[in-house]
């Protein structure tokens, strides 16, 4: 790095506004979230505000390619070499696609926050082998993102977690705390993407007293039921789910899990809770159950595990609950973990300076962003790529 591209990190370090661009691409594979964000100020004075946002369907090409080697153990490892530098290219011009459409300059644009595309995660817990820790994947080069949209990214959020001695996920805890913490009430911020997740944070608490983790599975397992029995791409609504009766003794077999029973926090992914192993649970149980039957099963399978691990909080007081994600448009999912909270619990979505349920995990990673450049200490993630 050369004293001039150090005095530019450091001019935009110094800036009192950041425009920052988050990318989020999820395991479901759905598409690519973009979110241009306003931040001002770092650490505990951080301020994110939402200017534009998009969601980028993945056309049936990417679709394949990422599959080919997508929570798959075995791979061929030159396709996997190959296609680290294609999907980086790939949200490049998704993302030159966008500014143009917005009218937006590359050069009005600080940073881009590219979460990358995960393929591969596995914590210890999973793994099991002894020679090694924590490990995940996420493919899209940052250096090609950097170079094909002339724009500084930070990449690689997830590798620097584990190197700090976290399992890679989720990183929510950070930008959460940032932007969400209260002084008068407990807040849960509910994530009910591919996987769920939650952060606890408790009632005029510090940083190390909040507790995020992955719960369970939130849409993973729903939407690929769907595309595989229902042929469409998720659940909407919640109104095939409603069509069918909870088989409980398959339900049972679903509980017996063990990802549910490790403490938190914990990570997990549909290297665990995939369709193969949905069919191994389905074998074992006497019934005979229409897919509707099987989804209402998966759907309650999700509203267990939340409200499983939110009781397991024992909070006091006023808890406010806030949803976001794929799965706060189920409002069949989201109505019966509401029904199921106690009556101390206030259930909304997410809406705050424009961050919505659906832009919230791009939002929260140009804030990651930001730390990165203009903060430190224990809120900086990332790899700084300069164009080229």
């Amino acid at each position: 790095m050369g004293l001039k591209q150090i005095s530019q990190l450091y001019a935009i370090s110094t800036k009192p506004v950041r425009k920052i661009l988050g990318l989020m691409s999820g395991t479901s594979l759905d598409g690519l979230d973009l979110a241009l964000c306003e931040v001002t100020g770092s650490g505990t004075e951080t301020q994110c505000k939402l200017l534009k946002f998009e969601t980028h369907t993945y056309d049936s090409e990417f679709k394949t390619k990422v599959r080919a080697v997508f929570a798959k153990e075995t791979v061929n490892l030159e396709y996997l070499t190959l296609l680290n530098p294609w999907i980086g290219q790939y949200h490049a011009k998704l993302i030159n696609q966008t500014l143009s459409q917005w009218q937006v300059n590359t050069s009005d644009i600080d940073l881009i926050a590219s979460h990358g595309q995960t393929i591969f995660h596995c914590p210890h817990h999973q793994h099991m082998h002894v020679d090694f820790g924590d490990g995940t994947l996420q493919l899209g080069d940052g250096d090609q993102v950097a170079t094909h949209t002339q724009i500084i990214t930070v990449s690689d959020f997830r590798q620097k977690h584990i190197a700090k001695g976290g399992e890679g996920a989720p990183l929510a805890q950070y930008g959460d705390y940032l932007l969400y913490q209260s002084t008068q009430v407990h807040r849960i911020l509910l994530n009910l993407g591919g996987i769920a997740n939650f952060t606890v944070l408790p009632r005029n608490g510090q940083v190390d007293d909040v507790q995020c983790s992955d719960i369970g599975p939130g849409n993973t397992l729903m939407d690929a039921f769907c595309q595989r029995y229902f042929d469409v791409p998720f659940d909407e609504g919640g109104r095939l789910a409603a069509k069918g009766e909870v088989c409980e003794s398959l339900l049972d077999l679903l509980k017996t899990i063990p990802f549910f029973h490790f403490d938190t926090p914990k990570t997990t992914g549909p290297e665990v809770f995939n369709l193969t192993m949905l069919e191994e649970m389905r074998a074992k149980c006497p019934e005979l159950l229409s897919s509707y039957d099987v989804l209402a099963t998966l759907n309650e399978l999700t509203v267990w595990c939340v409200l499983e691990h939110i009781q397991r909080l024992k909070l006091d007081g006023t808890v406010q609950l806030i949803v976001s994600g794929g799965g706060a448009h189920n409002t069949f999912l989201v109505s019966k973990i509401g029904s199921g909270l106690p009556d101390d619990y206030e259930v909304s979505e997410l809406s705050q300076d424009g961050v919505c349920v659906d832009s919230k995990e791009a939002a929260l990673f140009a804030v990651l962003a930001n730390e990165c450049v203009a903060g430190g200490g224990s809120f900086s993630f990332g790899k700084i790529s300069l164009p080229g």
